[in-house]
């Protein structure tokens, strides 16, 4: 069956264990172009094993992983060129401490891509330009906020211009009033047509910024739809039970 051409990213039957533990159990997934998908769902379901096996962080242990076509979990696949077209962001900010945010964002153009040091600049300046630290290129991490240090990791993801970018519970190290600029940079890529595939435990988010909403449980999708649809009409009972619970009426 040829591939659809609206789909970006898909994942058909994709399983992943540790030793006897099954952490994904059989997945399937599309994600469609300029789509933004929101992951929920309580700790230990799944979440952060399905972003890192699309992005091939870990190799599934059954199902492939296809982006733009071209399926990524074959054998022999380029995983540089993967993870350049599949942008990744995690909870840690994992920026080196000893590079500006400039260095940071731009070590993955020159080291991996080979850029030159010119070349490599000019789309760093961009990308932190892009989320509001254009004034911040020659500071350190430890001179950043926690929220800046994540725009920097967003920055240096941006930079190397993703076909989709995965977000896993960006906000989730941040002190509460940083996380509003953090989510700010990720509507603003929202509007600009970029991809993205979220993690998060930010309902409101979830609710505003998403097109498709997806609830994990125990390895498994259990359910799927709009905003409106999974928030305030959800179908299945272990949807409902872990909206009680999270979520402020």
């Amino acid at each position: 069956m040829p591939a659809d051409p609206a789909v970006i990213l898909r994942a058909r039957g994709l399983r992943k264990a540790f030793g006897s533990v099954e952490v994904l159990k059989g997945v399937d997934l599309d994600v469609h172009r300029r789509e933004v998908v929101c992951v929920i769902g309580p700790s230990g379901s799944g979440k952060s094993t399905l972003l890192r096996c699309l992005n091939r962080l870990e190799t599934p242990s059954a199902g492939t992983v296809s982006l733009d076509g071209i399926e990524i979990t074959a054998a022999g696949i380029d995983l540089n060129r993967v993870r350049k077209d599949i942008g990744m962001v995690f909870q840690a900010f994992n920026l080196y401490p000893h590079m500006t945010a400039l260095g940071n964002v731009t070590l993955a153009l020159r080291k991996g891509l080979g850029q030159s040091r010119e070349a490599a600049e000019v789309k760093g300046r961009a990308a932190l330009a892009a989320v509001g630290l254009a004034d911040k290129q020659a500071s350190y991490p430890a001179q950043l906020s926690g929220g800046q240090q994540q725009r920097v990791g967003i920055a240096r993801a941006l930079a190397l211009e993703p076909k989709i970018m995965l977000f896993d519970e960006p906000t989730s190290a941040l002190d509460p009033e940083l996380v509003g600029g953090v989510l700010a940079v990720m509507r603003q890529m929202r509007d600009t047509g970029m991809t993205m595939v979220v993690v998060t435990h930010e309902m409101g988010f979830a609710r505003e910024a998403a097109d498709r909403v997806i609830f994990m449980n125990d390895g498994e999708i259990v359910e799927q739809g709009s905003p409106d649809q999974l928030f305030d009409n959800p179908r299945m009972d272990r949807t409902k039970q872990f909206l009680e619970r999270v979520v402020q009426r």
